[in-house]
């Protein structure tokens, strides 16, 4: 069983910036994904176990980044220019699989979520 334990989330205003944070052991790859009030949990971005290969959902890329500290058994997600769209519970999930996929079915192990709230 793995578990892990994200941090970081708060209350920010639009234009700020954010940097959750998700401690898990072993190699999996990794993903971060939101889910907003009503809406269904959606993928935000995913790295490689080796951190050499990463993916971003459209409405992210260019903003967020995902990176991991592989010493450290931590991944991060830097988010700039946040916008109120991007208000969510963001969950930290890890997936024992060989491809890099963005289904949430996909990912075995779950965080129990961090909220994070970008006012405008």
């Amino acid at each position: 069983q793995v578990r892990l334990v994200e941090s970081g989330g708060g209350l920010v205003q639009a234009g700020d910036s954010l940097r959750l944070s998700c401690a898990a052991s072993g190699s999996y790859i990794m993903g971060w994904f939101r889910q907003a009030p009503g809406k269904e949990r959606e993928f935000v971005a995913l790295i490689s176990r080796n951190g050499w290969r990463t993916y971003y959902a459209d409405s992210v890329k260019g903003r967020f980044t995902i990176s991991r500290d592989i010493p450290k058994n931590t991944v991060y997600l830097q988010m700039n220019s946040l916008k109120p769209e991007d208000t969510a519970v963001y969950y930290c999930a890890a997936s024992d699989g060989l491809a890099l996929r963005t289904v949430p079915s996909d990912y075995n192990f779950w965080g129990q979520g961090t909220q994070v709230t970008v006012s405008s």
